[in-house]
């Protein structure tokens, strides 16, 4: 394999970084009209490095590049033996440069070194589980007596557009690469504008792995304008989107035109339900974990905490006062808990939506403010609000912050229906020794993804989406297959069968 230049730009702690430029067909690139954008350290707001800011151009060429490696290059010709190889060689790479990955992905946004090892290794086990599947990847042959045989096949579909979020940038791309790649699809990468570090470094890392030209093509801007004629390009077959719901629903229409196939993995607003018989001190601990990692900008949080009334002021007492001792800071210390919010933009929004709870009549019990000794970033305490009934903004929203509300519940019927009171419908999580109770409200909860005493836990063989206006569709295991691939069925006829004949004269 080639060598390649893996820490050219790799920084000190807190130092800046250099231009991160798009990549497509096989080199890396400036924009054609020389424009750049700065992003931000979360945890300074001091310009942390320039992007090269693309548009509809250099959208263009990159769909070109993959349009070419598509229709004419040996991606998606080889067998899926040969793809599963180059993606353990990816895998490996990974591995071997994680260290990079980390500090990147730590300086960019701002989650806590302490975390970050587990989805740094989460990257790399994408591509080496991928491998797995598509080696083994089937279809289905249905026998008609003597008849006909008739099978389906997968196939690759074309070109990928995915565009990224910022909140958890290495691993979510490669979630939605490596099903892409294994596929045998190619593909073009818009990573998000807040977030663009990891993505020019693993456009690297494929390089070496020895993808062919055109593959994958990373093509750095804002949603406006590199998104959304992303979403829109005639060479683009399908669009896979993590982000806010109301962006999904404009790449969804701009994908529209021309048919695209569309995966949307959107907000959510995720109940934690806890029964008055469930474990309490597994429930705080679970609940605690499931806001305050990832800095609450995690789109399956548990944000909202419903608690049977006699175990309410108990277990939101006990959450709260360990809220209160979550350690915020730089997310470069191993002992930090908490790092910043990725932007002051979205740190003034859950702010916002912080007093918005004050002005409603909540209580605020932990938290929700600037905590002392940190005057720049975009740092948050851990915050919990109490009081919180379903009218209220903070309710129904999603925050994306590390501020979890909580609500009282009477019984059964009432935990159900306060879980359901939103538009989202991603996770949810159901703590109770009833097995039979949790087995009821987690299929009676509209939630594409419920979890029973655990809290988050992902195993990659199973679907990951949502229901309502947290998504369209599933990925994950080989339900990844549904959207990325393909399927053509092949109708094999074994003897002569009666074929009705048009067009003969009459003899008569």
């Amino acid at each position: 394999m080639k060598a390649v230049q893996i820490q050219e730009n790799t920084p000190l702690a807190g130092s800046r970084v250099g231009l991160q430029r798009h990549y497509f067909d096989g080199a890396f690139r400036e924009s054609f009209d020389g424009r750049t954008f700065e992003t931000l350290n979360p945890s300074t707001n001091e310009v942390l490095a320039q992007a090269a800011d693309g548009g509809a151009a250099e959208i263009h060429a990159a769909v070109g590049a993959a349009r070419r490696a598509f229709d004419d290059g040996p991606w998606p010709r080889m067998a899926a033996s040969e793809r599963a190889t180059v993606l353990r060689r990816i895998a490996a790479l990974l591995r071997e440069h994680a260290q990079e990955f980390i500090e990147y992905e730590v300086l960019d946004i701002g989650l806590p070194i302490a975390q970050m090892g587990g989805l740094a290794a989460r990257a790399a086990a994408n591509f080496d589980y991928y491998a797995g599947v598509v080696s083994e990847l089937h279809g289905r042959s249905f026998q008609v007596g003597d008849e006909f045989l008739n099978y389906t096949v997968r196939k690759p579909i074309g070109v990928a557009a995915l565009i990224m979020p910022w909140n958890a940038p290495l691993m979510l791309s490669t979630w939605r690469i490596a099903p892409a790649l294994a596929a045998g699809n190619t593909i073009v990468l818009k990573p998000a504008e807040w977030s663009p570090l990891t993505a020019t470094l693993l456009a690297r890392v494929l390089e070496q792995a020895e993808l062919p030209v055109g593959v994958f093509n990373v093509v750095h801007g804002f949603g406006e304008s590199a998104g959304a004629p992303l979403s829109a390009h005639p060479g683009v077959n399908l669009v896979a989107f993590t982000g806010e719901s109301s962006t999904g629903r404009l790449i969804a229409a701009a994908g529209a035109a021309t048919l695209k196939r569309v995966s949307m993995e959107l907000g959510g607003k995720s109940p934690v339900v806890v029964f008055e018989d469930a474990d309490p001190e597994l429930a705080v601990d679970a609940a605690l974990a499931q806001i305050f990692t990832l800095n609450g900008q995690r789109c399956t949080a548990g944000s909202r905490l419903l608690v049977q009334r006699p175990l309410y002021d108990r277990l939101v007492g006990a959450i709260a006062e360990r809220a209160r001792n979550i350690r915020v800071g730089d997310p470069f210390d191993p002992r930090t808990e908490l790092g910043p919010l990725i932007h002051p933009e979205h740190h003034d929004r859950v702010l916002g939506y912080v007093q918005s709870a004050r002005d409603e009549g909540a209580s605020v019990l932990a938290g929700g403010r600037r905590p002392d000794g940190l005057a720049a970033g975009n740092f948050l305490e851990a915050t919990v609000i109490g009081d919180v009934d379903e009218t209220m903004k903070v309710f129904r929203e999603e925050i994306f912050g590390p501020v979890l509300v909580a609500t009282p519940f009477d019984d059964e019927a009432e935990a159900v229906r306060l879980a359901n009171a939103t538009v989202y419908g991603l996770a949810a999580y159901v703590w109770t020794n009833d097995l039979k109770r949790g087995h009821r409200v987690a299929q009676a909860i509209d939630a594409g993804m419920c979890w029973i005493n655990s809290q988050n836990v992902r195993d990659l063989r199973t679907p990951f989406g949502g229901t309502k206006q947290s998504g369209i569709g599933r990925e994950g295991g080989d339900y990844a297959f549904d959207f990325y691939a393909e399927t053509e069925v092949i109708h094999v006829a074994l003897g002569t069968h009666a074929i009705p004949r048009l067009g003969i004269p009459d003899e008569t």
